[in-house]
């Protein structure tokens, strides 16, 4: 009997402990280190954009996301906005000491207005539909709006060698809810809100470091992003 007991003990032990592996820190703080880039086609209205992106559960070497995208974009003449159609291959990883990943492959449609109000607030209003192949998962369909504000602090505009504040707000909605014949995703999907420092070494290059806390309906979680913004 007590052999048995001990058995028991010992198995719910390894349960337990695997479990606390597996579970996501909320507490961690994680990071993201990203590239952004942009450019037009002879300043024509056709152009490429895309983003490289590192992100961790941790500050380094437990892999969250590997993302790569990238997309065609077209600014229609005496307009102000920019379309994209574009794609994203996203490598997840788990939580933990496992190395297992899987794969989505993502195609997105996105429009991207600018807004000026006042001396020092440019803001960017950005709406993006995607559609999302997951493995083992139907078609899902996601609707983003991020608003995005930037404050140059020591010049009016944000030109060489200014120091701005960077703030954001993104909002993530379903679309298709159901995604295998089982199971279904709730309407809200998640809400990313982020302020960071940031500083233009030109015009065209521009770096940023701050928090982000990405809320989901199972957890909050703050993350460290340092992002390079690239035009050229």
């Amino acid at each position: 009997m007590k052999k048995i007991i001990l058995l028991v003990l010992v198995s719910f032990t390894c349960f337990y402990s695997n479990a606390l592996r597996g579970q996501v820190d909320k507490n961690e703080i994680g990071a993201w280190y990203m590239y952004f880039w942009n450019t037009q086609i002879k300043q024509g209205p056709w152009g490429f954009q895309g983003d490289v992106q590192h992100r961790n559960w941790n500050t380094i070497g437990d892999l969250e996301q590997l993302l790569l995208r990238g997309g065609l974009t077209y600014t229609p003449k005496k307009a102000n906005i920019k379309f994209t159609l574009g794609y994203g291959n996203i490598q997840t990883g788990t939580f933990g000491l496992s190395k297992d990943k899987s794969t989505e492959h993502r195609i997105y449609q996105e429009a991207l207005f600018p807004q000026k109000i006042g001396e020092r607030f440019y803001l960017n209003h950005r709406l993006r539909y995607e559609q999302r192949f997951l493995e083992n998962q139907d078609l899902r369909t996601r609707y983003r709006y991020n608003m995005f504000v930037n404050v140059p602090l020591n010049n009016k505009k944000i030109t060489d060698n200014t120091f701005y504040l960077a703030l954001y707000n993104e909002l993530f909605i379903n679309g298709q809810r159901k995604i295998t014949t089982n199971k279904t995703v709730a309407l809200f999907d998640r809400n990313r809100i982020y302020g960071a420092l940031g500083y233009a070494i030109k015009k065209q290059m521009k770096v940023q470091l701050g928090m982000m806390r990405q809320t989901t309906d199972a957890l909050g979680k703050n993350q460290m992003q340092l992002s390079f913004h690239h035009t050229f």
